[in-house]
């Protein structure tokens, strides 16, 4: 009987016989992987990508670069990763965000300084539209973006202003942050969800056990994206920005974390510096040849020893924090088999920081009262100060010397002294361009992507890190690097891109830059050029040159050894310099004169607290009385209500040390009158600026003074600001010296 031949039977033989032939094995497996499943096969050549970076952190802080505060997870990472030990910033937070986000210098971004706009494209404050930020060039490759942290590339951070240089307008799918540059660790301003403003206690998103803190706010938001990344968008590739704002100031710290610091720093400054030392020197980041300048601070001239080593124990505890948050995102990625295929950079945004915050006179309680004396902040009460009057629950603020860190009630910083033994062994300290400015770690972590060999440690033991890259790098790199292992096209209508990809460095081989690396913040300068490097403070500074593989401290200045050598690097400076439109810092002021812009002919300025202003608009005070009102939210406060001018020449009116100041600046010399604002003062204040006279009102307090000429005998050519002093500094007080609360109104009469 002849069996019938069914298509069953068919295709159950014809299978048999393709399980049975490898070739058509391959073959299926080919078609199943270009029909099932396109997304997957570009994911896995496509790595995910996450870029992690502090703040405000010196270059031996983490384990793996000498410092001896605990960062295990950091230090896992670059163990089984890679190290660049000559990784650049440039000096300052605002600029290195510019950079790092677009791949170009911050000049060209729209960010030469800060985020004050002076009326220069490539000092205006924002980032501007002729570049692209890493998300928005990825995104059309197919990958999904995120960010978590601190924004800080534009001014615009209140509730109702303008959002379009806010990270979903420029490239990310979600965010999670701050929009302002710095604030409270528990209740920092501008905290963000979206493009909605929310407090600690509203978001309806994340609500942790225990201690709302900022720092474990943005690991736990990155996890919670990670996640919903693998459930909703697993065949898609994810861009993820990872900004915390630890260390800066203010040292805000979680009690537990503090406690495991408890002591380590009371032998003083010169104890850990030397540690430090002596670990790099293991950890083969400093040539046992070089000089070393050694710390700069002298434990036995302190006079509250208790309280400095307070400030080092608080610092690390907020390091601390930020490497467990790192070790629960790694594990997250471990946890959905994507570590593997990701590509973790760490890196850090300046030097140590050297500012005096906090560190002065005595401002509220030195300790703690027994419970709260103010009223607690509401469930939905934004907070808009950079340095709040009080904490949510009714603490009110304490800084000054003396007060101990860590509880949010408290304003203050580590001061200059740490911030040396943080840029340990380097020279100079955020701001500067000197090594101890823009020095920073970059750790590279991707196992399927890194094929660099390793190099065999002399001593296995004290350097576990055996893939180490010494070659000159640069935030500008990052963006470069990106779109290289992403596969995208840079937009071609965009600044092209200045960095150089580091894949050839992640697989072993030598990178082709062929260009020097430049600097350039306040005036301070540098270019590096392979192993040479030229450096300078500020605009009137002399240049400096330094051979960097025997003297990376810069201690030995050959520019009088080598004449051609800095001639020839200062001409690459200012060729680099006039081509990206670098203007000597300060020197926009003599610009807007040059082009003998006629300022605004009103009389009458009715100001409110989103108002910005250009050399046309500003008030024509040129030896004209005038008189200044103005009405904050509330007092206390502290900070610049209206600013008119610069460091040569202008006026201030701002809140100081529970005084209200009004300084005028002729020639450089500042002349300032003050009154105590009492206690009761409803926040309204008035200066009445006469031909022999200056009248100071703080509610119904009054002052004059007279028979002295306040006026200005030029009109100033920096412009009004409002809540700040941006520019050259008017008023008796350091940077960054913004009012704390809101303003109302103001107005300013002509006559």
């Amino acid at each position: 009987m002849i069996p019938q031949i069914t298509t069953q039977n068919r295709f159950h033989e014809n299978t048999t016989r393709i399980a049975r032939n490898p070739n058509m094995q391959r073959l299926l497996k080919f078609l199943a992987a270009l029909i099932l499943s396109p997304l997957l096969y570009q994911a896995n050549e496509q790595p995910n990508i996450i870029i992690i970076m502090a703040d405000d952190m010196g270059y031996s802080d983490i384990g793996c670069y000498g410092g001896e505060i605990e960062t295990p997870n950091l230090d896992r990472l670059a163990s089984k990763g890679m190290r660049f030990t000559q990784f650049y910033n440039t000096a300052r937070c605002c600029p290195t965000r510019a950079s790092l986000l677009t791949g170009l210098y911050a000049h060209q971004a729209g960010i030469g300084h800060m985020t004050g706009n002076y009326g220069i494209p490539q000092y205006q404050g924002y980032l501007n539209k002729k570049c692209a930020t890493i998300a928005e060039a990825l995104k059309p490759a197919g990958y999904r973006t995120y960010m978590a942290g601190k924004w800080h590339v534009t001014p615009k951070i209140s509730a109702n202003d303008p959002k379009d240089n806010w990270p979903c307008q420029r490239g990310f799918d979600k965010f999670f942050g701050t929009i302002h540059g710095a604030g409270s660790l528990f209740d920092p301003n501008s905290l963000t969800r979206g493009n909605t403003q929310i407090t600690p206690e509203n978001d309806p998103e994340y609500d942790p056990e225990g201690t709302w803190y900022y720092t474990d706010a943005i690991s736990d938001n990155t996890v919670k994206y990670l996640e919903s990344h693998f459930k909703n968008h697993a065949k898609k590739p994810f861009f993820h920005y990872v900004a915390y704002t630890s260390a800066h100031w203010p040292m805000h710290a979680l009690p537990r974390d503090i406690a495991k610091y408890d002591g380590n720093y009371d032998g003083g400054y010169a104890p850990a510096y030397q540690a430090r030392l002596k670990k790099m020197k293991q950890l083969g980041l400093i040539d046992p040849k070089w000089e070393i300048p050694g710390p700069v601070g002298d434990w036995s001239k302190v006079e509250l020893k208790e309280w400095e080593s307070a400030c080092m124990e608080v610092y690390a505890a907020m390091v601390d924090n930020m490497d467990q948050g790192i070790g629960r995102i790694v594990k997250c990625l471990e946890e959905h088999k994507q570590l593997d295929n990701t590509l973790i950079f760490y890196l850090q945004d300046n030097g140590g920081c050297a500012e005096g915050f906090g560190r002065g006179k005595l401002v509220g309680p030195l300790k703690r009262p027994s419970k709260p004396t103010l009223k607690p902040m509401g469930k939905n009460e934004l907070q808009t100060n950079m340095v709040p009057i009080q904490s949510r629950d009714g603490y009110p603020l304490r800084r000054g010397k003396g007060v101990m860190p860590g509880p949010p009630e408290t304003e203050i910083g580590y001061g200059e002294n740490w911030a040396n033994v943080s840029n340990t062994p380097f020279r100079e300290y955020k701001h500067w361009v000197h090594e101890g400015g823009i020095s920073s770690p970059l750790i590279a972590h991707w196992p399927d992507g890194i094929k660099a060999p390793t190099v065999l440690s002399t001593s296995p033991t004290l350097n576990p890190y055996s893939r180490n890259s010494a070659e000159p790098t640069h935030l500008i790199d990052l963006m470069a690097t990106c779109l290289d292992l992403a596969k995208a096209t840079y937009p071609k209508n965009k600044i092209p891109v200045e960095g150089t990809s580091l894949v050839p460095i992640l697989k072993g081989q030598a990178l082709k830059r062929g260009k020097p690396i430049f600097f350039e913040h306040e005036g301070n300068r540098a270019v590096r050029d392979g192993d040479w490097k030229l450096v300078a403070k500020s605009v009137k500074g002399k240049w400096e040159l330094y051979n960097i593989p025997s003297d990376r401290t810069e201690m030995t200045n050959l520019a009088k050894k080598h004449p051609q050598k800095v001639k020839k690097m200062a001409a690459q400076y200012d060729q680099w310099a006039k081509e990206r439109g670098i203007v000597p810092f300060g020197s926009w002021q003599q610009e807007q004169k040059n082009k003998k812009i006629k300022p605004s002919g009103k009389k009458i300025f009715n100001i409110h607290p989103d108002d910005t202003f250009t050399s046309k608009t500003s008030p024509n005070i040129a030896n004209r009385p005038f008189k200044v009102t103005a009405e904050i939210e509330k007092f206390p406060a502290s900070g610049v209500i209206l600013s008119q001018g610069g460091s040569n020449h202008g006026w201030s009116l701002y809140l100081k040390d529970g005084h209200l100041c009004f300084t005028v600046r002729r020639g450089g010399k500042p002349e300032t009158t003050s009154i105590k604002v009492p206690s009761d003062c409803k926040a309204s204040f008035e200066a009445i600026i006469g031909e022999t006279s200056i009248t100071l009102l703080a509610g119904e307090e009054l002052n004059t003074i007279k028979p002295n000429d306040f006026r200005l005998s030029a009109q100033p050519i920096d412009i009004l600001e409002v809540g700040q002093d941006s520019g050259g500094i008017v008023g008796n007080h350091g940077q960054n010296f913004k009012l704390t609360v809101a303003i109302k109104s103001a107005t300013i009469a002509l006559d």
